[in-house]
């Protein structure tokens, strides 16, 4: 079975995606497999919010193919060797890729896949495509990168979208990074309540709750020094109103400005940029794909705080 993008039906810049933005066909794949290749059947594929800029014609981004319509849908992917003749993988062998197409099984090529060690995740092999994968991998980049944080330094971390894949590993490594109070923002009691009691945040704000500002304001009663945004919007300039001098922006998303026919990232209202220019806030877009040198070492980070149990995975 594969999924395809469908050309029947235009999301469009300014379109929110719907389930008839896809079909679903049934296929056969080659029988043989040829050399340097392997046939896999796909374990676990990751949906995420980039998607959403490749279902444009220009997605914004140089580093982000759009899908094209009528292709198979493509991104993170795990799966299992089932034949191989690639001389580095075997039957049996954990294979993952950026690329990898949604379908039920595939052939692929040997050298784009990178092979997995599933006891480094205690087992959890979906965890590559989460806590130690391109997600892990963003919220530890970003916060060491971007986010200039100093253990002993008293700094306030906020986190918006702070209960997704990647806002939760986010406060918990600006936690183990140094920060000395965590604050999440969500959409509902139940993740907040999560976000303290399962994942160490100091505090959680509901943003569909009561006045966001002043419960900002109560929470960081020293302001924010380091801010992860993954939403943008009113949101951020909310944040961004009670930030420091000095202080610092991750820009990792603007999950509020996806369907939306804006730039990226897109650019803060007058009143805002006034405030981060005048409080010399650094707002930097991040990419997690110019850091690539550094993917080893901070995978093994993520997988010995997974393992130690330092790091809370949902």
């Amino acid at each position: 079975f594969i999924y395809l993008f469908n050309s029947n039906i235009t999301v469009g810049k300014n379109g929110v995606p719907v389930a008839e933005n896809f079909r679903l066909e049934q296929s056969t794949i080659a029988d043989t497999v040829q050399a340097g290749q392997v046939r896999v059947k796909t374990l676990y594929l990751s949906v995420d919010p980039y998607m959403r800029c490749r279902m444009n014609e220009d997605t914004g981004s140089d580093y982000l193919r759009p899908w094209q319509l009528s292709e198979v849908a493509d991104g993170g992917g795990i799966g299992v060797v089932e034949e191989s003749k690639h001389h580095n993988l075997a039957k049996g062998d954990f294979v993952t890729s950026f690329t990898w197409p949604w379908q039920t099984a595939a052939i692929l090529d040997g050298d784009l896949l990178q092979k997995l060690v599933p006891q480094l995740v205690n087992g959890r092999l979906s965890y590559f495509l989460g806590a130690a994968g391109i997600t892990g991998l963003t919220a530890l980049l970003g916060v060491r990168e971007k986010g200039h944080v100093a253990a002993g330094a008293q700094q306030t971390m906020v986190v918006s979208g702070a209960a997704g894949a990647c806002g939760s590993l986010a406060g918990q490594i600006g936690r183990l990074e140094g920060c000395s109070r965590v604050v999440g923002i969500a959409g509902t009691d139940e993740k907040c309540s999560l976000l303290v009691q399962e994942m160490g945040f100091d505090a959680a704000i509901n943003y569909k709750k009561g006045d966001v500002a002043k419960q900002l304001r109560e929470l960081c009663p020293g302001g924010v020094d380091v801010y992860f945004d993954n939403v943008g919007g009113d949101i951020s300039d909310t944040v961004i109103s009670q930030m420091n001098q000095n202080s610092h922006i991750i820009l990792c998303g603007q999950i509020s400005q996806y369907n939306k026919d804006v730039p990226y990232p897109p650019p803060l209202p007058p009143d805002t940029e006034k405030i981060q220019k005048e409080r010399n806030i650094t707002r930097e877009r991040f990419l997690v794909l110019n850091y690539m040198d550094k993917q080893e070492a901070s995978v093994l980070q993520l997988c010995q705080w997974i393992q130690e149990g330092k790091l809370k995975v949902r």
